[in-house]
This record gives C-alpha cells, structure tokens and sequence, in this order.
C-alpha cells in the first residue's frame, strides 16, 4: 500500500508525504511546521527524507524535522545542504519504507539537482523538484539551456504512464505560457479547463503524467513539427534548429513572458 499526499508550504511549494505499510517520508521539506501539523493530526511518525536540490524552499525544515524522524536525511552531492546522512548520485538506488527510488541527476536549475524514480510496473512514480513541472520547466539558475535540455531528455525516456509530482503549484501560470506557443493546441486548452476546475475545487493540479506532458509542455515537445511551426513567424530558424536550440528560444522567452 502506498498513499502519496501533498503538504502546501509557503505560498505554491508542495511536500510530499509518502506513506506505506512500512513507514513515512517526505520530499523537499522547505517548512518543517506544516510537516509536522499533518503528521500529528494523523499520528504518523516521520521515517526519512529525501532531497532534490539545495534552495532553501526545499531544504528549509530539515533540521528541524531530523530531530524527529527514525531514519536518515537522503540529498545530491552537495556538502553545502545541512543535516544530510547519505549523498547520492546518479543510478544510484536507495530504499525507504520499503520503496526502491532510482536517482537521476538532472542539473540545470541547480547543479546538484537529483530526481527520485520509482520504477514500479504498474504505476511509476518521478519526484522531480524543480526540473519539470506540469507545463513547463524551471529556471536555469546555475547550470546552462544544453544542461537543462539533457536532464529533460532522460525524464522524456521513462514510461509515459509515470505520475508526475513537482515541487510547486505552477501549472496554470505555465499552461499560460504554453498557450501562447501554441495557439492552436486543443490539448492545451483543455487541460486549462482541468486545473482550472481542480484549482476551484481547493485540489493540486500536481501529479501529472509524462503523457500529457507530452502534449501540452512545450519544453518537452522542441522536437514536434507543431510547436515548431508554431513558432515560426518569430524564430526563423525554428524548423531546421537543433532541439536544444529550440529549448533555449523557448526559455529564454519564458523567462521574459
């Protein structure tokens, strides 16, 4: 059995909060009190916690958290992160509460950015911080476009079934965004409607799936001969570009948007 709950923090963080027969664990605790309201409320005990990258809206509530939890703090290759037991690179495999997570390193965003693939057969699960969100992607703010492209390209691999959990509620401004990349994208309208209802009925929008994110995330779509159409009126270049050349037009205008 396992149960996956969202933990708002500051004004769009999510934390996840993971729950099996075997133990609870949370991902990317920037705030430590909101962790601990929920866990009290439902008389759960904090097992682990596992690190994506070291912003201070990820990392925030660790100390505070270690001094309850029975097992270990788990983070990328990065000293500079307080509190952390283990450091983990990629391909590496940890296990917590009887869970098996693949790390992948995704820099971009940061330069120690790791992801947390869990590879069950029936429903893959990736805890990606922020390198992808529902829409769109993160701000390159240590690493380079090409860096940032690569590390979207190795999520791209996983089974498109895989449940996508982000770090922040940014989907409808990102969706926004997408819109206006491709005006013409009907998937993209109708999953505004979605979240639009989800939003109004006090809901995350969070997880999504590789799938849809196919359709609608321009970030993930610089390949498609749509978007790169799409584009073409203000990137000339936009239908013999290489992919990553494409990424960078687009992040660079999204940063501006």
């Amino acid at each position: 059995m396992i149960n996956i709950q969202s933990i708002k923090a500051y004004s769009d963080n999510y934390i996840w909060l993971i729950t099996t027969n075997e133990g609870n664990l949370v991902i990317d605790p920037g705030e430590s009190q909101p962790v601990i309201n929920y866990l009290q409320k439902h008389t759960l005990t904090l097992t682990d916690i596992l690190i994506t990258h070291h912003h201070f809206d990820h990392v925030g509530g660790v100390l505070d958290l270690k001094n309850n939890i029975l097992g270990h703090v788990t983070g990328p290759l990065n000293h500079q992160i307080e509190g952390l037991d283990n450091h983990v690179t990629h391909g590496m495999e940890i296990e917590s509460c009887g869970l098996k997570f693949e790390v992948i390193e995704i820099p971009g965003h940061t330069l120690d950015h790791i992801a947390y693939f869990l590879n069950d057969k029936n429903q893959p699960r990736l805890f990606c911080g922020d390198t992808l969100f529902s829409g769109g992607c993160g701000r390159v703010f240590e690493g380079t476009h090409d860096q940032m492209y690569e590390s979207l390209k190795k999520l791209q691999k996983l089974p498109s079934n895989t449940l996508v959990y982000s770090a922040h509620e940014y989907t409808l401004a990102n969706l926004k965004f997408a819109g206006q990349v491709e005006r013409n994208n009907q998937d993209i309208s109708d999953y505004i409607y979605l979240c639009q209802q989800k939003i109004k009925e006090g809901l995350p929008t969070l997880p999504s799936t590789l799938e849809i994110e196919h359709r609608i995330n321009p970030f993930m779509r610089c390949a498609d001969s749509d978007l790169r159409q799409a584009i073409a009126n203000n990137m000339k270049n936009s239908k013999t570009a290489t992919d990553a050349e494409i990424f960078s037009y687009l992040r660079e205008w999204k940063d501006s948007f």
